[in-house]
């Protein structure tokens, strides 16, 4: 299946993937984001916020976003 991952962490950027079907938000993200945790990040499928264990569609639209910027003051 299709669908377009955004990540924002960094420099960002955005790509088409195929993954297969049966994917996980969880999955994708340890595969995308391997170093992050995902409690770091705000994860959005189709612009609402979402959960690991969220099956992902084709034609879905990923957002990856962390919730600090490195080197940001507290």
């Amino acid at each position: 299946m299709s669908i377009l991952f955004i990540n924002n962490d960094g420099g960002g950027f955005a790509a088409p993937l195929e993954l297969p079907d049966g994917t996980t938000v969880g999955q994708l993200f340890t595969q995308r984001v391997p170093r992050g945790r995902p409690e770091d990040y705000l994860i959005r499928v189709n612009r609402l916020p979402t959960t690991a264990d969220t099956v992902l569609q084709p034609g879905d639209r990923v957002s990856v976003t962390p919730l600090k910027i490195e080197g940001a003051a507290a």
